[in-house]
């Protein structure tokens, strides 16, 4: 099939600049072939001329049967140009197709033809695997038993696996391709005197090619080491793509002056000084190619024996568990709780295995729906990707054990997502066939940017708290990499890749070191859906508007922040968007695409239901999702502790590096702020 560029899109003044991103030439998506029945030898002797067949070239004068009418080409009739549109042209120049006879094609023998109508589910998968295709909807009009044969068509290399060619249904193993490969497979329905066919396409896109990227471990003899001390560090655990040549470079990052002995060897002695009081230090490993690198550190924390205040880790867990235990709280931690990355990516569409979220989901929109709702996406958000960003959150479209309507919160989700994807991500452009609801997806990564340009949304000087808590990885000459705004949540900055890599991979160095995962991968969904099941204090999840968990109360009532679809514009963008007398021309895009995906998706609009957030206020503290989610250091007077210090943290609503949805760092927080040795064993 040839490729086909279509004009890009113009500049849009309506788009934020989260929905603004690189330009690409864009190809038409393969779909399957019209599922009209293509009628082979023997012909129907009674017929005036041969049926009309898809994909078929049609010189002038020539006579067709199609349905029950004869047509006649007044030239030349190419692949696509069907009689159909002849039933409906307003001029006789509308279609090469003139209608010559109606009626003169109706069958007058004793045995009418079969219908063969086939579909493959999915019709696009990505890198090897398996794809259903089924023709149990084919039918002989005289009610005679029909078989079936399944074959392929093209290519004629590679060849896929047909398990049960002479069934109705079958499935059927493609194996792994270099570049993106078009089958064709032909279903053939036969009688005891007829033969019909139709085909069927199915685009297989060739699996990501994951760059073999180094990888930076350390290891100490000794992480509380007296005082003074030498200790050894190694990066003997770090790895590289076979055949490469690293260089090794050890520096210190924080700490009292220290020796490093040997700062180019994979292992080296460190002497640690006596500082006269405990003192932490962080050392980092570098390894490079003068290509690429990678980076590893390490925290040694050096007890010099005049001793802090112990406490039993028991006792701060329990402190822990009294500040986070309200209902809220408890609900909140309910809706983030995430899967293991195995499981998310053994989804694929139709895998009976799949967690019940996802099918949810399936069941709500199908491999056919994705395609028809985001027709002009850019490949990298496939239907596959988004079933397991959706896998990997199970509260997204989950269950519900107090008589909520699951499925009617999950179909509002969905539009709700989609209406704010289309803006993030939409091509804006009135003049394609499309309309403008349907050209989400379009946008990968911001426009201007690319994955080789440094030093870009990031606090990345290692004398702030944030580089120290999300550190900004390095390309080979020493600049920062760049966390400009990536997949359908235009995702940007490092202290927010930082927590989403956290959530993803219990590590937030990961996507630091390789953002570009939030583009090529299912993380460039699963980071939207990220977005909409964590809350932002003081704003609530996009999830807790729709599903009533959140409850506005009189503060956010007197700021005009009330449950609709507004509320979450409010919460993506409020700051732009939202306020003044009259509907932002943003905000107004966001109702007109909820509005037809909520028709789409059979979601209820009530009248009375505020779909924009023109006269809101932003919201505040005080407000009923106004929670306090990071630990701080607790100023307070405890005349039970040395020194009348609390040796306590306490929760705040601005971020800080320790946060209440990550295990530990309630601890971290009071071994960071106090002197204080915790005892891990009590």
């Amino acid at each position: 099939m040839p490729i086909q560029f279509r004009p890009a899109p113009a500049a849009n003044p309506k788009a934020t600049r989260r929905g603004i991103q690189q330009i690409r030439p864009r190809s038409p998506l393969f779909a399957p072939m019209p599922l009209v029945a293509l009628l082979a030898a023997p012909a129907h002797a009674s017929l005036p001329a041969e049926p009309y067949e898809v994909g078929q070239s049609y010189s002038g004068g020539s006579l067709v049967c199609y349905q029950d009418d004869l047509f006649r080409a007044q030239w030349w009739a190419g692949p696509s140009d069907s009689p159909q549109a002849a039933y409906n042209a307003s001029n006789s120049w509308d279609s090469p197709w003139l209608l010559d006879d109606p009626g003169a094609c109706i069958a007058t023998g004793t045995n009418l033809p079969p219908l063969a109508e086939a579909s493959a589910s999915p019709a696009e998968i990505t890198g090897p695997g398996s794809i259903a295709l089924d023709g149990s909807l084919s039918s002989d009009p005289d009610g005679d038993p029909i078989s079936y044969t399944w074959t392929q068509i093209a290519p004629t290399s590679p060849l896929a696996s047909i398990q049960a060619p002479g069934a109705s249904g079958t499935q059927v193993d493609l194996p792994d391709v270099g570049e993106d490969t078009l089958y064709q497979f032909r279903l053939s329905v036969a009688d005891a005197d007829h033969v019909t066919y139709t085909t069927v396409e199915v685009l297989q896109r060739a699996g990501a090619v994951i760059p073999v990227v180094p990888v930076a471990s350390i290891t100490a003899s000794d992480t509380n080491p007296p005082c003074p001390a030498s200790i050894e560090l190694s990066g003997s655990n770090s790895s590289y793509p076979d055949g490469e040549t690293f260089a090794f470079f050890w520096r210190q990052v924080s700490g009292p002056a220290a020796e490093i002995v040997a700062s180019s060897s994979v292992t080296t002695t460190v002497h640690l000084p006596d500082p006269g009081a405990d003192a932490s230090y962080i050392f980092e490993l570098e390894i490079t190619n003068g290509e690429v690198s990678a980076t590893d550190s390490i925290t040694i924390g050096q007890q010099c024996g005049n001793g802090g205040f112990t406490i039993p880790l028991s006792t701060l867990e329990a402190r822990e568990a009294e500040l986070t235990s309200s209902a809220l709280f408890t609900q909140v931690k309910a809706s983030i709780v995430t899967r293991d990355n195995a499981e998310v990516e053994a989804v694929v569409a139709g895998r009976a295995q799949n967690p019940a979220n996802v099918l949810r989901v399936e069941s709500i929109i199908s491999n056919a729906d994705w395609e028809f709702l985001f027709p002009v996406r850019a490949p990298e958000y496939s239907y596959s990707n988004f079933l397991r960003a959706v896998a990997k959150f199970p509260a997204f479209c989950g269950d519900y054990d107090d008589g909520r309507d699951a499925d009617a919160i999950c179909r509002k989700s969905l539009a709700t997502m989609f209406a704010h994807f289309t803006q993030e991500t939409g091509g804006h452009t009135p003049h394609w066939s499309e309309p403008e609801w349907r050209q989400g997806l379009y946008f990968l990564r911001e426009q201007g940017w690319s994955e080789s340009t440094p030093n870009g949304y990031g606090i990345c000087d290692p004398s702030t708290w944030q580089a120290q808590q999300w550190p900004c990885a390095t390309f080979a000459d020493g600049s920062y990499k760049s966390y400009f705004g990536r997949g359908a949540k235009q995702l940007s900055y490092n202290y927010n890749y930082g927590p989403f890599s956290a959530a993803i991979y219990g590590d937030v160095k990961t996507l630091l070191e390789q953002p570009q995962l939030v583009a090529d991968t299912w993380l460039n969904l699963a980071s939207a859906v990220f977005f909409f099941v964590y809350p932002q204090p003081p704003k609530p999840s996009m999830l807790h508007v729709i599903d009533g968990t959140w409850q506005p109360n009189a503060q956010d009532l007197n700021s005009g922040l009330v449950r609709g679809f507004g509320v979450t514009t409010m919460i993506i963008n409020g700051g732009i968007e939202c306020g003044g007398s009259n509907e932002h021309a943003q905000s107004q895009n966001r109702i007109d695409y909820y509005r037809n995906f909520a028709a789409y998706l059979s979601v209820p609009v009530p009248a009375d239901e505020v779909l924009g957030c023109a006269g809101m206020s932003r919201f505040e503290v005080g407000g009923a999702g106004a929670m306090e989610i990071y630990w701080e250091q607790d100023w307070s007077w405890d005349p039970s502790y040395p020194n009348g210090e609390s040796y306590a943290c306490k929760l705040v609503g601005y971020q800080t590096r320790f946060s209440a949805f990550i295990d530990g760092d309630y601890a971290r927080c009071v071994d960071h702020f106090f002197d204080v040795n915790i005892d891990y064993q009590k």
